[in-house]
């Protein structure tokens, strides 16, 4: 596998600015996943990598080799796509061995078979080589169409949202076959995604775009819990982090231009002694969880309690915020940093 570096590259279409100077480089052996919503350019910015866009601006490196202007056939990349794009009348065996088979390609019948074999027990789906694509499900289609890509040994698999399609349950599945099949091969993966849980699941470090602009790359934690702004703090998380106004909450140590405080569900306290007052108005049981969502002061506020609270619609209660748990924006929805302030008021909220 190799490093892939993207340096100040800028794409426009028309007077759309898809990609606006992008900085990224993508170790080798690392899994990065882009995430943002429609727009935000994650699709060009694999475009870019694969040779199917030209950058108005700036270079694309793979391994230290400037490909800038190679064509896409010369860059040795694999491109998973949303949709499984499979041959319909081929099998599951030929829909994977298509790029051993092409043109420029040396392989053997042997070798062939060889790694087919190979990349479908990693993917578990041994089985449906035999299988026309119109045979297979949903799963297996898309098991097929990564192992298409899998077979070619490329230098950086592109993903563009790839199992989007699928519903929750084989996502879930394929999320983990995925990572594990990532770390048993060491291989390099750009995945683009708007689905915040992909991202933090399957990720070594999260790049979040906006228009086109990488506003903030690093670890799944560090995204989640420093985030440089409200932008990227409401990315991640479910339900979303609770933004209300300053006044709303007594806070000590409050750093010069706060506007508004962040907390997330899971910091937020029930029933403390000498908390504000609120009173429920939904309750959603989602088995190991359960989401309140609360009435403060007439602001909405929800928290993320265990599988086991005891609530119901109307009840009235007390809410604080776990001590030091507090994210300080100014008026533009920046971060501010804290420093040594310690959050909530211990005396309002209780520990």
């Amino acid at each position: 596998m190799a490093e892939v570096t993207l340096q100040a590259v800028t794409k426009t279409f028309g007077d759309t600015v898809a990609v606006k100077d992008l900085d990224l480089t993508i170790g080798s052996g690392e899994f990065v996943v882009l995430l943002g919503p429609t727009g935000a350019g994650k699709t060009t910015t694999l475009r870019l990598i694969a040779g199917l866009e030209r950058p108005d601006a700036g270079r694309v490196l793979i391994d230290g080799t400037d490909v800038t202007a190679l064509l896409p056939a010369t860059r040795n990349v694999a491109f998973v796509f949303q949709q499984y794009s499979l041959y319909p009348h081929y099998t599951a065996f030929d829909n994977m061995a298509f790029p051993l088979r092409a043109p420029g390609q040396h392989f053997s019948a042997e070798q062939i078979d060889t790694r087919v074999r190979e990349i479908a027990k990693l993917l578990r789906i041994e089985s449906k080589l035999q299988n026309r694509a119109t045979q297979l499900s949903g799963g297996e289609m898309q098991r097929v169409a990564i192992g298409r890509a899998l077979v070619r040994e490329p230098t950086i698999f592109l993903m563009d949202e790839p199992l989007s399609s699928l519903d929750a349950k084989l996502r879930e599945g394929l999320r983990v076959e995925l990572k594990r099949i990532q770390r048993d091969l060491g291989a390099t993966i750009l995945y683009v995604t708007h689905d915040q849980l992909e991202a933090m699941t399957l990720a070594d470090r999260i790049g979040v775009l906006s228009e086109g602009e990488l506003v903030q790359l690093g670890t799944p934690r560090e995204v989640y819990e420093s985030p440089r702004n409200v932008y990227v703090a409401r990315r991640l998380g479910s339900p979303q982090i609770n933004l209300l106004d300053l006044d709303l909450l007594p806070v000590a140590h409050t750093p010069n231009g706060t506007a508004s405080v962040g907390v997330r569900p899971e910091d937020v306290r029930l029933h403390l002694k000498g908390g504000i007052p609120a009173s429920v108005l939904a309750v959603e049981h989602l088995g190991a969880e359960t989401v309140v969502l609360l009435n403060v002061a007439g602001s909405q506020v929800h928290a993320l309690l265990g599988a086991s609270a005891p609530l119901r619609v109307g009840e009235e209660t007390t809410i604080g915020v776990r001590d030091g748990a507090a994210i300080f924006f100014d008026g533009k929805g920046e971060r501010i940093d804290a420093g040594g302030a310690s959050g909530v008021k211990e005396a309002a909220y209780g520990t």
